[in-house]
């Protein structure tokens, strides 16, 4: 399949289409690069629902049965699952796969697994290109979970309209909340396994923590107990998704967060720029030329800028 005729299978929602561009996109070369920024056009159009939280949680479960309550709602939804990479082949773990099998049987429900890749910040290098072309490909609702580490779970707010952030009973997680800066980001607080001794607690300190919180405009995050493995509080979870979708149209915030995807995808493409000088660099006498007049006390912006300069000159320029 080559890269036009996949474009516009993406477009038109055809799903050999959409899995063969989430590879391209995930193996992070210049292919799946150049898919995702031609595709960022026809973005813009889905939910962007980030769901984050420790491990242990119940994330994945949470993600199936809010899979099933929107289509039950006739959304076409796009999971995306961010797993911890293999230490032997650097690909997903698929235990998200696993626990997700109700959902992704159903037709009108895509889910891909996206390795981390030793990425920081609980998301893949390749997460919002997936997200972009599941968007251009015509998914309603796209749902991304983040790896789980706990610790910087916050790069999904660049990508996601609305954050849910999942806490569990008897995990430590109200001071987990507070190292990781997650209450900040958290559009909506899930504390999941409620049936769990200890859950009114957890919500009582989640409570106490975010009165503790600079107030972010009208909106108040709720806190909503769950049961995911038994779909207990899903229906309310995805009303309190609706409504923070409506409060973002009423206040004119998803076109910030559309300005901030574009800013996105300068500094992606700023970053690869950057790499290509220097491997091009790296490549002829230039280089090491250059680091000689580094070691005799040349001034390393200006020669930076010079190889920024023989690389411009080398590479053919399209429009």
């Amino acid at each position: 399949m080559d890269a036009q005729t996949l474009y516009d299978g993406i477009l038109a929602g055809n799903r050999r289409a959409v899995a063969r561009g989430l590879t391209w996109i995930d193996e992070g070369g210049v292919r799946g690069k150049d898919l995702a920024h031609r595709l960022f056009a026809h973005a813009g159009k889905a939910r962007v629902i980030g769901i984050t939280g420790a491990p242990g949680v119940g994330k994945s479960t949470l993600v199936n049965a809010l899979a099933i309550n929107l289509r039950r709602r006739q959304n076409t939804v796009g999971i995306l699952a961010v797993d911890p990479s293999s230490p032997f082949s650097g690909g997903a773990i698929l235990g998200d796969r696993i626990r997700m099998q109700e959902s992704v049987d159903d037709q009108g429900v895509y889910m891909r697994s996206l390795a981390s890749r030793g990425h920081v910040g609980g998301l893949s290098r390749a997460a919002f290109g997936a997200i972009t072309l599941l968007d251009a490909a015509g998914f309603g609702t796209i749902l991304v979970e983040t790896v789980g580490a706990g610790q910087a779970e916050v790069e999904i707010m660049r990508y996601a309209q609305t954050v849910m952030v999942v806490l569990a009973p008897g995990l430590g997680d109200d001071i987990q909340a507070i190292k990781a800066g997650i209450l900040e980001i958290g559009n909506v607080f899930i504390v999941n396994k409620s049936d769990r001794e200890g859950a009114d607690m957890t919500v009582r300190s989640l409570r106490g923590l975010l009165s503790l919180t600079p107030e972010s405009g009208e909106w108040s995050p709720p806190i909503i107990k769950t049961e995911a493995d038994r779909s207990v509080g899903i229906d309310r979870v995805v009303d309190s998704i609706e409504q923070h979708q409506s409060y973002l149209r009423q206040h004119n915030l998803l076109n910030d967060l559309r300005y901030r995807q574009a800013e996105n995808v300068l500094e992606q493409s700023l970053d690869d720029v950057r790499k290509e000088v220097e491997m091009l660099s790296r490549r002829e006498s230039l280089w090491k030329d250059t680091v000689e007049e580094i070691l005799r006390g040349k001034d390393p912006s200006l020669y930076a800028r010079k190889l920024f300069a023989n690389w411009l000159n080398a590479t053919p320029r399209g429009e």
